[in-house]
Order: structure tokens, then sequence, then C-alpha cells
């Protein structure tokens, strides 16, 4: 952590973008922005940022680190697309590893087969003498083969579980997909993780996420849920050997079986755990479901492929007065409240619950899918802020043939509103839920702007969607940085003025110097924490 001046470049601080502005750093903090650089930039180091952007570090504000390093080391489908290419992977997958009990991984997407429900035929066709358990990318589902289903005794007589669903065929056989709490019914029957790759996983993620300029995080599950153990033990044991390099904000994993009792248990686990750069301050609740499997809790029913209205409204994984009362025993311990919520309906409930709560608390709300024009101001009225998962908000193929045709011409509207959200003053925050998508802030940033993703071909000729409700990219830039260091409660963090720490990017150009299309082809050139120096591109 020695002294260092930024030059060559130009400034986002957080705020605004502050063109050509050198930037000294000392002992991890910010000392120097601008022409008061020269009074105390003797002996420094200097990094040329050659025409480049220097921007606060990225904070994810939510993210699955452990899950996404796990996915990585393992049967990774993340970077595929189609049927034959993850059938292709699965087969050399196991092949090349003869030995493993079970073939674990996932991050396949559900436009890839008919309907968005993969089958245990297929899998059956290249792994028939292992189980399989694969869960999709948003992880709201998993494939598994017949040797899965016949270990976990599932068959035809198997009810549905009250949170999830078994696909099945006309004859109530099951088909080889698990939606949503269905998966616990194969997940349960895993081996256990060891204690080494957990670890492994953190740290591959770590260097991963740092790679994309992201420095800190909210961990959004920290807890024992979809087959994964309490992730807990292996932050402890990061911070306290100084592994781990980031600053990272634990959401601690809210039972939905069990009621407000659990807050003296989870305020009791916040002190024993909270370390140094891992901090358990947050609670995570899951309300509902996603819109693709029709598990997304939503005020009128899903249409079928038809048009007309279903009988399901899709999943409300806690009852409101439930979650009204849960939220409120958080609240009074002094813990920050993160809820899922994708359909209105559990928007509106997560909402509900948040009516009396003390905003400095700094609650907020990830995903917010849908949200019905009415609830739309009621964010900055209640000091409750939109964790916003910009990537999504585009016509990829998932929106097109999944979403679109259940949701219905005005309802399809009501999606991802933040350009709504932020002109009735919402405080943004941003993450990228990953592994469900990329972690890569820039990707995000993109789509948040220009309502497209960048380098896709198989989206040539697709129009933004609703670009009514798209961000400048000013908004976006400074959810990614100064909101989501500001939603961690980290008030010295992103942002790049006298006294902030040192949590830095570079990257290679200056999106706010060209065209929004070309916002997604910046890459990041270095990533700094506290002044230290933890990625460069080679």
């Amino acid at each position: 952590m020695g002294r260092i001046v930024f030059t060559g470049g130009t400034l986002f601080d957080g705020r605004a973008h502050r063109g050509a502005q050198d930037v000294l750093v000392d002992d991890g903090r910010v000392v120097a922005v601008g022409a008061a650089v020269r009074d105390h930039a003797d002996r420094a180091d200097v990094v040329d940022l050659a025409g480049g952007l220097l921007a606060p570090g990225f904070t994810d504000a939510h993210v699955h680190p452990i899950a996404g390093g796990l996915e990585r080391m393992r049967c990774d489908l993340s970077g595929l697309d189609t049927r034959e290419e993850y059938l292709a992977e699965i087969s050399s997958y196991a092949a090349q590893h003869p030995d493993v009990e079970w073939i674990l991984g996932g991050g396949w997407a559900m436009p890839a087969f008919p309907g968005g429900t993969p089958t245990a035929a297929d899998l059956d066709a290249v792994v028939p003498d292992r189980p399989v358990f694969l869960p999709n990318r948003d992880h709201h589902g998993a494939w598994v083969n017949t040797r899965a289903l016949g270990l976990a005794g599932i068959d035809e007589r198997t009810p549905d579980p009250p949170d999830g669903r078994i696909e099945r065929d006309a004859d109530g056989r099951p088909t080889g997909t698990l939606h949503e709490g269905a998966d616990v019914l194969v997940s349960r029957f895993l081996p256990r993780t060891t204690g080494e790759d957990y670890y492994a996983a953190l740290m591959t993620a770590q260097s991963y996420l740092h790679s994309l300029g992201v420095a800190s995080w909210q961990d959004a599950a920290v807890g024992a849920f979809a087959g994964m153990d309490d992730p807990a033990s292996t932050y402890e044991q990061a911070d306290a050997s100084g592994d781990l390099r980031s600053h990272v904000v634990g959401a601690l994993w809210w039972e939905r079986r069990r009621g407000a009792e659990q807050a003296e248990d989870l305020a009791g686990r916040r002190d024993a755990i909270t370390g140094n750069r891992f901090r358990a301050t947050a609670v995570k609740i899951m309300q509902d479901g996603v819109a693709e499997n029709g598990t997304a809790a939503m005020t009128a029913p899903y249409l079928d492929l038809g048009g007309h209205p279903t009988d399901n409204e899709g999943h409300s994984f806690i009852e409101p007065e439930a979650l009204r009362e849960g939220v409120a025993a958080l609240d009074a311990a002094g813990f920050q409240v993160h809820v899922h919520a994708i359909g209105d309906r559990a928007v509106r409930e997560a909402l509900d619950a948040f009516v009396g709560t003390d905003p400095s608390r700094r609650h907020h709300i990830a995903h917010v899918q849908l949200i019905h024009p009415d609830d739309v101001s009621r964010f900055a009225q209640l000091g409750v802020a939109a964790n916003l998962q910009a990537l999504w908000a585009c016509l990829e193929d998932q929106m097109v043939d999944l979403t679109l045709p259940v949701l219905g011409d005005e309802r399809s509207t009501w999606q991802y509103p933040f350009g709504a959200l932020r002109r009735a003053g919402t405080t943004l925050v941003m993450g990228s839920d990953w592994p469900v998508s990329t972690p890569d802030p820039l990707a995000a940033i993109h789509t948040a702007v220009t309502r497209t993703t960048y380098d896709d071909p198989g989206r040539a000729g697709r129009e933004p969607f609703l670009p009514e409700q798209a961000l400048d990219l000013t908004t976006a830039f400074s959810a990614y940085t100064r909101g989501s260091a500001w939603v961690n409660h980290r008030e010295d963090a992103g942002v790049v003025e006298p006294g902030a720490v040192a949590d830095l990017v570079v990257l290679d150009r200056d999106p706010f110097d060209g065209p929004a299309s070309e916002i997604g082809a910046a890459r990041v050139l270095s990533t700094w924490i506290a002044g230290d120096l933890v990625f460069e591109s080679t």
C-alpha cells in the first residue's frame, strides 16, 4: 500500500464523470484528486491509464460466489447454449471423471429445451451409470437423470412439495426436471462437498470477480440451501487467514418453514461469525420463484400458450402476514433485509412488509422483474432500495420464448421498470446473481443503458426491450459502484474522493466517450483493493 498516482485517463468518481483527472492514493486511501495531486505526488509510483477510465471498484449487491466457483470447478454448462452442446459437455466431463460418484455442476438455459424442461432420457443416453444433478442458470430448477430419480424414490406417486413442482408426462411420470423446492427431493442425497472444495470455490470465485473489476459484494444466501452447505465457515476461515481480500456482507438464509422466532437465532449467528472483512449483517428472504416456470407470485393468473388465463398465480413462499412478522423482527434486531421478489405480487408483499421499518437498515428488494405500476413509487416512500439484475432486461430467448407468452401484453410492459424507479426517486443498486448470469458489471451496465445485450450474435436485429425504462450511463455506473457500496453500509467505498478507501478499477477505454452500443466492449485492465493490486490483465 504505497503511494500511487493514477494519471493519463479520465475519472468516474461514483457520482459523475469528471473528465481528465489524476488521482493520488496513499496507505490504501484516496488522498487527492485533480490539481491537488501535484502537491503530493513526489516519490509516488505511477499507473498510466493510457486513455482509459478510473472508477470505484464495482460492488456486486447480489451474488452467489461459492456456488459460482463450484460450477466453474465442475461440469460447467454456463458458456454453452444448445441441447446438443450441453449433452456433449456432460458426456465429456463424465468420461474425464470416471471416479466421481455424482455428475454435478450446472448452468444450462431453459430456452434450449421445449417448454424449458430437459429430460432424464437425454441424460440417460450420455450418463447411464451414475446419478446426475445439474441446476439451471437461474437455480430455480434442476435437470436429473433416471438414476437420480430412482435414488430419491421419485415416481408417479410422489406428490409435489408445497414450494415446488415435479415435471411430469401425461401419465404423471417424472420426466427429469425439478422446479424450485422439488429439487430438494434429490439434492438431499448429494455427496457432501468437502470443506477444501468450498474453500477452493471461494478462492476461484474471488479471483474471477476481481478480474471483472468487482472489489466487494453481498453474498445473497449464507445458509444451507439448494444442496449446498452453509458457507459461513468458509468465509470465516478465509477472513481469518487473510485470503479474503474483498469486503463481503453475508445475507443469512431465512428458513421459510420457520417463523419470526428465528430472528433471535440469526442475531446470535451474526455476532458469532462477523469478522474483519466478512460481516453477516443482512438476512435473505426468498418470497417467490421465477416467471419462466410459473412460480413467481403474480397478482393475476399466468396465461397458457393460447393466451387464456390459467388457475396458476405462482407461489408466495411465505404467507404475507408471516412475512410482515419476520421482517419486523429482523428490523428490530438490527438486520438489513434482502428480499428476492420476481412477480408483482411478491414485490407488493415485500413492500407491505417494509411498512414501518427503519430506512437506515437499507432494506432492499432484488430482481424486481414485475412491479405493478401502483407500487413503483412505494420504494422511495418506504426508503427501500431496488436491487437490479440489469442484464435480464432485454429480449433474450428466455424472455421471448418463455416469459412474454405467459404474461400477456399489458403485464409484459411492467418488467424491469428501472427508468420509472429512478424517476420516482428510488435508490438503485446493482448485482449479478452469478452464477445465474455473468458477474461482469460492464455487461449489465450495457443492458441497463441500451436494453439490449452486447456481442450476442443470436440476437441480431432484436429491438431494445422497453427502451423508456433505460437508465443513463451515469446512473447505471453509480448504481454498481456508490449505490451497491451504500447498501453494504460501506460509507467510505464506491467513490473516488479524498478519504475514500482505494477500491478501484481501471478500464481499457472510457465508456462515457463513445456510443452506448459499445459500452459492453470495455475491459478491465486492473483492480485494486485498499490500494493493493489484486488483478492485472496480461
